[in-house]
Order: structure tokens, then sequence, then C-alpha cells
């Protein structure tokens, strides 16, 4: 069964839907340019009131390295997920001096883009279209990826079904596509949970 991340929460709001579905994994934006961006101090009590059993994943874009430790050791946040220039060196010492898991996000636009993601040291990797573009990229190019992976960009209720019966990914990551009017919405976010779930 593909696990479901959704990405970008910022309100006590949403963390309650997130724990009412009980969704695998969820995601705090700690990247100043983006319109989903939360500081420390909201994340923090964002998490107080998170499920346990959900785990809270930091995205970030080439953040101070000490930071995301930082966040990884106090538990604000249970996984890194870096969108910058992080490079090996990096994530390995992310790893060891938090012993948490870290995910390596990689935009998707031709099959070199696959072979450079096949080869991270970082516990997981996220396929992805680009910095919320909202669109898919060419599903073709990663069908014989075996490494587990996240699969992220512009995947939505509708076309999430045949996401999982293309490609079965480790797991479903979304953000716009559960949004309206640049909010997360209840509904939405219902419907495309139940979706992944049914597909399964």
């Amino acid at each position: 069964m593909s696990k479901i991340k959704l990405c970008g929460l910022k309100t006590i709001a949403d963390i309650q839907v997130a724990n009412e579905l009980l969704v695998d994994y969820i995601g705090f934006v700690f990247a100043p340019k983006s319109k989903r961006y939360i500081d420390v101090k909201q994340a923090a009590t964002l998490k107080q009131n998170l499920n346990s059993n959900i785990a809270s994943v930091g995205v970030f874009v080439d953040a101070d390295v000490e930071q995301i430790i930082d966040l990884l050791n106090n538990n604000i946040i249970d996984l890194a997920q870096l969108h910058g220039n992080e490079d090996e060196a990096s994530i390995a010492y992310i790893q060891e001096r938090t012993h948490k898991k870290v995910i390596r996000a990689f935009v998707i636009k031709q099959q070199e883009d696959v072979i450079k993601a096949l080869h991270t040291k970082a516990d997981y990797i996220l396929l992805d279209s680009g910095a919320g573009s909202g669109s898919v990229f060419d599903w073709a190019l990663i069908k014989q990826v075996s490494r587990p992976y996240f699969l992220a960009g512009g995947l939505n209720s509708q076309n999430v079904s045949l996401a999982i019966k293309s490609l079965h990914p480790f797991a479903i990551d979304v953000s716009s596509g559960i949004e309206t009017d640049g909010k997360k919405d209840k509904a939405k976010m219902f419907e495309f949970v139940k979706n992944v779930r049914q597909e399964d």
C-alpha cells in the first residue's frame, strides 16, 4: 500500500484533518520563499497537536544544516526533506548527527535526473515535477525505478489512482492538489486519501 504524505500544513485545523485521516506523513515547509512557509515556533505548536503515529517532515531549500539538525534532534520534525543544492556530504552529516532519515528531492525532466536520484545516500528519494508547479512530469521516465520513492508533482484526487496503478510508489506526496485558493481544503484532503486507499 502506498503511504500518504500531506505537505504544506499550516494550521491546527490542517493537523486535525491529518489526524482524522491518520495519514503516514505530514510536511512543514521551512523555505521562506514558499507561500506555505511556517516558522519553527508554529511548527512546534503543530507538532504538539499531531498524532504521534504520524511522522512530521521538514521541507528545506538550501537551509543551514545545523538548523535542520536542531529541528530533528528536538523532535519538531522526524525526517528532513531537501530540495536545494545540498550535497551528499551534508546528507551524510545530518544522518550521522541525528540518526534520522533524510529524503532527497529530485526534479525529473530527463533520464539523467533519474540516474542521479538512484545514487544518492539519502534514505528516501522524492521524484517531483518542480517547485510547486502543479503539473505532473513524464511518469514513463521512472517506470523502471526499483528504489522506493515518494511521488510528487501535480497529484490530485483525479489522477492519483492512475499514478498508483501505473507506478506503485512507496509514498504519494500532495500539496496544491488538496488546496482551494491556496489553503488546505478538508473535502479535497478526504477525497484524495480515500482514492489512494481505494486503489490499494
